[in-house]
């Protein structure tokens, strides 16, 4: 999977490249809503799409990549192992339900979605699945420092990205920059500040992206990738989807980048990953 101008990636610590830039459907509704939005963004130059289990969307996500034409290893898709059946100790089961869903017979990224009770062994099950290539990287999401010195102690194989919580208003940089230094990449969702939130009406990035002749969506995007993040917006609408996609034609200046820092409240809008109850 080539990088370009128009399409990033980012090579991860086994080797394999991952667009920088993909579509998020955490909350997309099964069926044409999802699959509308996946065709959609990949005949807009996504090659990304990351899903769940628990969204309970797999299947459509699998749809809409069949109905973009595009061949199956052009795509990169990330899903992900949720909570119950990383306690019942099932990741292998539930790592083959998630590609009957998809309709793949291998999954590019595979997350621990949550560090819930049994995630250890959960870790095991996930290194035989990339050592037999039913999945070609494994990572974990909403880890926090001390759940990666875990995994790194008990484990050879080192978790290839964290997917965290991160948006100007929660840059969650402690995280980013330690699981940076242990040569994991890392992922943002929510990156534009979650649904429902204020973020995008905030009167500093509405300035910086008139100076641009972008959107604040636009310019949010852009920060993350010059931060060398991945990053996956959300929308289901396919004009909002092509704007997503459309930064990779300008730099955002290094004053700019500091204020867009200085939004960080601290405050994060998603649960806290030492305290979940689902």
């Amino acid at each position: 999977m080539a990088s370009d101008i128009k399409n990033p990636s980012v090579t991860l610590n086994n080797g394999v490249t991952i667009p920088q830039l993909g579509l998020g459907v955490f909350q997309t509704k099964s069926g044409k809503e999802t699959s509308d939005a996946v065709r959609e963004a990949l005949l807009a130059g996504y090659r990304h799409i990351d899903t769940a289990r628990i969204y309970n969307n797999e299947e459509s996500v699998g749809e809409g990549l069949r109905e973009s034409g595009l061949k199956r290893r052009d795509v990169f898709i990330t899903t992900k192992l949720w909570n119950d059946d990383v306690r019942s100790g099932i990741a292998k089961d539930a790592c083959y339900a998630s590609l009957d869903r998809l309709g793949t017979d291998y999954i590019d990224l595979y997350l621990i979605h949550w560090p819930a009770d049994g995630w250890e062994k959960a870790w095991e099950a996930m290194a035989e699945l990339y050592a037999e290539g039913r999945v070609r990287a494994i990572g974990v999401s909403n880890f926090q420092p001390h759940h990666l010195d875990t995994l790194l102690t008990i484990s050879d194989t080192k978790p290839a990205v964290d997917q965290i919580e991160s948006s100007p208003q929660f840059a969650n940089a402690q995280v980013v920059d330690y699981a940076k230094s242990k040569g994991i990449d890392v992922e943002a969702y929510s990156p534009l500040g979650g649904t429902g939130g204020s973020l995008l009406r905030n009167p500093v990035l509405a300035a910086i992206a008139e100076r641009y002749g972008k959107s604040p969506a636009q310019v949010v995007i852009r920060w993350h990738l010059q931060r060398g993040l991945i990053v996956i917006p959300k929308s289901t609408h396919a004009e909002r989807i092509r704007q997503n996609f459309d930064v990779f034609d300008f730099q955002l200046s290094d004053n700019d980048i500091q204020a867009i820092n200085a939004l960080d409240t601290g405050q994060r809008t998603g649960a806290d990953p030492d305290n979940f109850d689902f």
